[in-house]
């Protein structure tokens, strides 16, 4: 085992900021829909596109929150986490020879599954420190070839929420190269600063956005894979033969309990956010008194911070020196770039984590001293 592994794993002090996933316990009231689940015999194949709780659930739900109606039977299919969920999408919207406009930093996933589609991703930069694109590249990237756009909002990997006018030119530029809009909204409910816009809501784009979500960010269960995938009937019929032959379906007793923490009420999402701005407060003050350039995130769960003051030129090699020298894990920015390059400034640190855990971190992180 390396020395890497060995302080991810072996050490108590090891800290991981960098994998997004949370060290406290998932909300009681879920974990005990989940137990009633298994208990109550839903343990057997689900229907393949989604058990019918769930994607009634998902439908009032969303409804809800957009003001118009989602058909349960015809707009959602349920997916095996949001990153399945993108994967077919893709593979339903886009054909070989087709372009895709993806933004970078972009989670990883976005341009392999564009390449695996067999389309070529044409990729527009979101620049620091607000991580705002320019209109006039993004206009440019869209060509006669353009088949969709990939729109992450929150974002991973800089927290990045998009304005109501970023989104509104994305929809424009759609509905004139007859594109469709596939919109990661994970982190939905993670949002800080502004609000949360779906793409599906905008003139002209219901019937051309592929919606993802999933229950892994909101109700802190990364492991359970559950997502959904909001559709228009016509790309619901695709996205659901792919979904099928990629993984069959997710978990049927986890469908049932995410079903139930849907109807969770309004508290529970007041009190998220609030416990996660604690988090990223805490995380980018620290951040900051160690010397990192760190800007303060609009949405998700994640601190883009520049390294400039540190004496390294490459990402990678200070992540790896932080993880030997004092045990603290962080995701170097260059893995979310198409030319690494241009991420070799920053690392990126995850905070859903509990505040003591945010703490040993960031004290661990203090005794860390640039290299002259």
């Amino acid at each position: 085992m390396t020395r890497l592994n060995l302080a991810l794993n072996g050490p108590e002090r090891a800290i991981n900021f960098a994998q997004g996933f949370p060290d406290f316990q998932t909300d009681p009231r879920i974990l005990e829909a989940a137990a009633a689940a298994l208990r109550d015999g839903y343990n057997q194949y689900a229907t393949t596109w989604g058990a019918p709780q769930l994607r009634s659930a998902v439908a009032r739900k969303q409804a809800s929150a957009w003001g118009r109606d989602v058909d349960p039977d015809t707009e959602v299919t349920v997916s095996c986490g949001a990153t399945e969920a993108m994967i077919a999408a893709m593979l339903t919207a886009v054909d070989p020879g087709d372009e895709v406009v993806i933004f970078e930093p972009f989670y990883e996933n976005y341009g392999p599954d564009c390449i695996l589609s067999g389309a070529t991703p044409r990729y527009v930069t979101l620049r620091p420190p607000d991580w705002s694109f320019d209109p006039n590249e993004l206009r440019s990237a869209f060509t006669s070839k353009t088949r969709a756009i990939v729109v992450n909002t929150p974002h991973n990997p800089t927290g990045k929420v998009y304005s109501q006018s970023e989104l509104e030119l994305i929809a424009q530029l759609c509905i004139e190269h007859a594109a469709i809009a596939i919109t990661d909204e994970i982190y939905e409910h993670l949002v800080y600063r502004g609000r949360h816009v779906s793409m599906a809501t905008l003139d002209g784009m219901a019937d051309r956005t592929i919606t993802i979500s999933g229950a892994s960010k909101t109700f802190s269960v990364t492991g359970w894979r559950v997502g959904w995938i909001i559709a228009p009937p016509d790309l619901t019929g695709g996205i659901r033969k792919v979904h099928d032959f990629l993984t069959v379906g997710a978990a049927h007793p986890l469908q049932i309990a995410v079903a139930s923490a849907l109807e969770l009420p309004a508290s529970f999402y007041v009190e998220l956010v609030g416990d996660y701005r604690e988090r990223r407060d805490a995380i980018v003050t620290g951040l900051q008194e160690c010397g990192f350039e760190a800007t303060v995130p609009d949405g998700a769960y994640y601190v883009m911070a520049g390294i400039g003051g540190f004496g390294f030129d490459d990402d990678t090699a200070m992540a790896r020196h932080l993880i030997e020298q004092v045990a603290v894990a962080t995701v170097p920015a260059s893995s979310f770039y198409h030319d690494p390059a241009r991420g070799r400034g920053y690392l990126r640190f995850s905070f859903p984590k509990r505040l003591e855990t945010i703490e040993r971190g960031l004290e661990a992180l203090r005794t860390f001293k640039p290299r002259r």
